[in-house]
């Protein structure tokens, strides 16, 4: 009879080898995570991205000026001479050349409005704005939301009682009472800028002023108003620019005597005629000064808008 031997147990470590052939597969190892993004490229799209985007805001400005040098038959064609012959008729009319009505009176009421309402704004904002931010009153948010729902109300409904009221005073036609509606008007919004930008104003600065015996004045003229020049000229830039381009109080309160720019601007637009070059016109010579205050003022425009923005 014969004996079975039983067969010799195979070695786990031979079960769970693995040839080398098994591995070596012929592919690359997978990475994880997304590929990074090459900074490089990401700038020029945005670099594109933003050059469009100016050409989009540029090109109607741009085609304003072109058009105000082309004479009205050019103006008006459709579509439009691009390569029409270039003249300097619309501005002679503007300036009263051939019609004789001087646009300076406008122009001069325009920036007598805008720039004495603008420094009226700024007095009274700026001790406003101190009571709000650097020593609060009660209830201060409750005030602040006041301040600004004045300038939710659209101006045309409240244009008949302020249409009245000048009547019965006698202040129709009168360049002081405008400057009083473009004080009311741009006072809200000046309160609520100079309140974020007076914010930002160490409070140690004032302790140390009040213990070397400065008074309000002197803390609110020496050390305050230097620090927020720059949220000051954002404030009375705006404020400017909002008085300048003003229409419908104009249009409705002056006349003669107190007319503003904007209203001179719509006098060249009329039922007969020719008159999209003369507008253009008009509209390039009342842009000028404000594009002016802007350049000027844009390093502490863009100090101001950005104050605070980064803690």
């Amino acid at each position: 009879m014969s004996t079975l031997t039983p067969a010799a147990p195979q070695s786990s470590g031979s079960a769970r080898s693995t040839s080398p052939t098994a591995l070596n597969t012929g592919r690359a190892p997978r990475r994880r995570g997304k590929a990074r993004m090459d900074p490089t490229r990401n700038n020029t799209a945005a670099g594109i991205a933003a050059w469009l985007l100016a050409l989009l805001f540029a090109v109607p400005v741009l085609w304003m000026v072109l058009t105000s040098f082309h004479s009205e038959t050019d103006a008006a064609t459709n579509p439009p001479s691009i390569a029409a012959n270039l003249t300097l008729d619309a501005y002679r009319e503007f300036f009263g050349e051939t019609s004789g009505v001087s646009p300076w009176p406008s122009l001069i009421n325009s920036a007598t409005a805008s720039i004495l309402s603008t420094v009226l704004v700024l007095l009274l904002a700026f001790p406003a704005a101190y009571a709000l931010s650097i020593r609060p009153v009660k209830k201060w948010t409750d005030v602040m939301f006041f301040f600004l729902s004045t300038k939710m109300m659209p101006v045309v409904a409240a244009i008949l009682p302020l249409y009245l009221f000048a009547r019965t005073v006698g202040a129709l036609d009168n360049i002081w009472f405008l400057i009083l509606m473009y004080t009311s008007m741009n006072l809200p919004i000046a309160v609520w800028m100079m309140r974020s930008f007076l914010a930002e104003v160490p409070e140690e600065m004032l302790e140390a002023a009040q213990i070397d015996g400065a008074n309000l004045l002197l803390i609110l003229r020496k050390i305050i108003a230097p620090v927020a020049m720059p949220g000051i000229a954002a404030t009375a830039l705006i404020c400017f620019i909002f008085s300048w381009n003003e229409l419908l109080l104009a249009r409705v309160l002056t006349g003669v005597v107190a007319g503003t720019a904007p209203v001179f601007l719509t006098g060249f637009v009329s039922g007969q005629g020719l008159f999209l070059a003369q507008v253009c016109a008009a509209a390039v010579v009342i842009s000028l000064p404000v594009l002016f205050a802007g350049f000027a003022a844009q390093d502490k425009l863009v100090q101001g808008l950005s104050l605070g923005a980064v803690k």
